[in-house]
């Protein structure tokens, strides 16, 4: 552990925020969630666990073998770990949800923090949220995760040194450089997901797989999802 400031540590402060918010409503943290953003952006797919009506289509989660790299069951539909709540949701990880649900998600920060003419946060909490926090020193002691160009807002992964547009509420760049693609806001998901949005370019890319993270080198498919993607509107 170390002092606030000192140190960027990924996950540690969404953890203790996710006790703080329940100690602060006085309500369990998915109820929260799902009052305050899940239900009003209508994310009814989005949760901590699926139930037994929606069950059949819970995906089945693969990650490679260790020795061949051939796909093998992380979670199946069977027994999975998001048949039941857990007795301790985390605010950092394991929502379950669907490339809809991550869509309207996506639509509020792009509307800086409306949907469909409903308020959800803030312009200046979007703000806070995509523009990059960290300093050099930090940067410098998480190169695994974040690399030479990573930088991190509030909860979720920015150009580094990026700032945000006055009147968008949005980070602002650079020139791309090839190495640093994707560009913009967003998250990869250890559990096989991808998305970014790169306001400048006006590009959104979701890209949801079945197959677990197990380097910090984006797997083929993503360098081929970015890939195509840059490539469409550079064309």
């Amino acid at each position: 552990m170390h002092q606030p400031g000192e140190q960027w540590m990924y996950n540690t402060g969404s953890q203790v925020l996710g006790v703080v918010l329940e100690r602060a409503a006085g309500v369990p943290l998915e109820k929260l969630l799902r009052d305050r953003i899940l239900d009003p952006l209508a994310m009814h797919d989005t949760g901590f666990s699926v139930p037994p009506t929606k069950r059949d289509r819970l995906t089945t989660a693969y990650r490679p073998d260790p020795a061949s790299g051939a796909p093998r069951v992380a979670d199946g539909n069977e027994g999975s770990y998001w048949s039941e709540p857990p007795a301790f949701p985390s605010a950092a990880s394991w929502l379950v949800s669907t490339i809809d649900d991550y869509w309207a998600f996506v639509q509020m920060m792009l509307a800086h923090g409306e949907y469909h003419g409903t308020r959800i946060i803030s312009p200046a909490s979007v703000a806070l949220m995509t523009t990059d926090h960290l300093t050099p020193e930090q940067r410098a002691a998480n190169p695994v995760l974040l690399g030479a160009n990573g930088g991190w807002g509030l909860g979720m992964a920015t150009p580094a040194g990026g700032a945000p547009d006055a009147a968008a509420g949005a980070v602002t760049a650079g020139a791309r450089h090839p190495d640093a693609a994707p560009r913009g806001f967003g998250w990869d998901g250890g559990s096989g997901t991808t998305w970014r949005t790169d306001v400048e370019n006006d590009l959104t890319g979701i890209l949801f797989t079945q197959r677990e993270l197990t380097s910090p080198e984006p797997p083929e498919i993503f360098v081929d999802f970015w890939d195509c993607a840059y490539g469409a509107i550079e064309d």
